[in-house]
């Protein structure tokens, strides 16, 4: 199997164009306005469907002049300090304890960040010996693995299911698999189960990478978006240990926070080595950040309001999830991020039911997860549902999901 047809296999999306192409959407009956002509509910996609503050609009058009000058490499001083702030501020880290200038680095949002960190990562190690490690949850964001295989590393795939807390325990793993370990992707909020790690368990993972040098890479896009309590970030943990930043890199992106994934705008933060390696990766195959973007990113990471009220409309989204599905489904209310992860017997057969009788398109949780040497998929029993709707639609489309499953 060529690389291209390795990375093709993790890609979630492209295998649900595969089994919903060939049927129509069935008729689901929900009269609102925004689906006129019955168009289908799209819950697939973790894509936000309110709109991004007004005032960032306002912000691009007052530095639309900047278009016509190349992206800074590393981002404005502005945007890096507001970056940095934003850390501080979220974090309760000492203030100054975040240098913009060596721990910042802006990307267009956090996926482009972790593959081109994932390729430096194993770039860093090409005098090893043995064949490179990247971790990984599973199931997981299709990046980590597309990224593990573009890399030239062989994926490691850790459990990620209910036994765990649906989080991976990569201190499980056998040490010769760490020890040649580059690179190890950790999510919190999770993606799709939406647990979040406690401060501890970062903490636990900062020093199992530190014990076997590679670099813990955090996904930290969720961290706004949570239902009781905000989820432990990882630099809050390596303040506990100390403050170094040694082995880690976290990622931080405006697509959910803001409701801005058309923006392309985020930051990755971590020990300076690791921010400069990145730098240069980007530099060669990336792409920077524009000037009116970061304009508009400086605004968005100061500014508060916004998240507030987002935060309300997805908690308020999971209170409508927990009074129509109750207890079916395997129902549980997440820590964080906007899906619901729920257990229908066969996500793939759910899918395609959803879509030819509800025009409901979900996403079956195997497409996000691999079997295991036992020939068992995690994400088999599971389809993933993005409740990113307003709370009307929101309602609707649940009860109807009830209604067919």
């Amino acid at each position: 199997m060529s690389a291209v047809q390795s990375i093709l296999k993790f890609h979630p999306f492209g295998r649900l164009s595969q089994l919903l192409d060939g049927h129509a959407p069935g008729q689901h009956g929900i009269d609102l306005p925004e689906l006129a002509g019955d168009k289908p509910v799209l819950l697939s996609v973790g894509e936000p469907q309110n709109a991004p503050p007004a005032f960032l609009v306002e912000e691009i058009a007052g530095a639309a002049a900047d278009f016509s000058r190349y992206p800074p490499a590393r981002g404005t001083p502005a945007y890096l300090e507001a970056c940095a702030d934003w850390l501080t501020r979220r974090y309760a880290l000492a203030p100054g304890g975040i240098d913009p200038k060596t721990m910042i680095q802006a990307i267009p949002g956090s996926r482009e960040g972790l593959f081109f960190a994932a390729l430096g990562a194993v770039l860093s190690r090409a005098d090893d010996a043995a064949p490179p490690a990247m971790l990984m949850p599973n199931p997981s964001y299709h990046v980590y693995p597309g990224a593990a295989v573009a890399a030239g590393a062989e994926p490691i795939l850790a459990p990620a299911t209910r036994d765990s807390g649906h989080l991976p325990d990569y201190a499980a793993l056998p040490p010769d698999v760490l020890a040649r370990t580059a690179l190890a992707f950790y999510c919190t909020p999770a993606n799709p189960q939406g647990a979040a790690a406690s401060e501890a368990e970062l903490r636990g993972l900062i020093e199992l990478a530190r014990r076997y040098d590679f670099i813990l890479a955090v996904d930290e896009c969720y961290a706004e978006i949570y239902t009781d309590h905000p989820p432990a970030g990882a630099l809050q943990a390596a303040a506990v240990l100390g403050g170094s930043l040694d082995n880690l890199l976290v990622f931080h992106s405006l697509s959910k926070r803001s409701s801005a994934p058309g923006l392309r705008c985020g930051f990755a933060a971590g020990a300076p080595d690791l921010i400069a390696t990145l730098d240069m990766m980007m530099r060669t195959g990336g792409a920077g950040v524009p000037y009116p973007t970061l304009a508009a990113g400086t605004r968005l990471w100061r500014e508060e309001g916004h998240v507030l009220a987002n935060r309300a409309r997805y908690q308020k989204n999971f209170e409508i999830a927990e009074r129509v599905l109750g207890n079916r489904f395997g129902f549980r209310k997440p820590d964080g991020g906007f899906f619901l992860w729920l257990d229908v017997g066969d996500g793939e057969k759910a899918a395609l039911t959803l879509w030819r009788e509800a025009g409901l398109r979900v996403l079956p949780g195997a497409y996000m997860a691999r079997a295991d040497a036992e020939g068992v998929n995690p994400g088999d029993a599971y389809i993933r549902v993005a409740l990113v709707y307003g709370p009307e639609l929101t309602e609707a489309a649940l009860n109807r999901l009830a209604e067919v499953l």
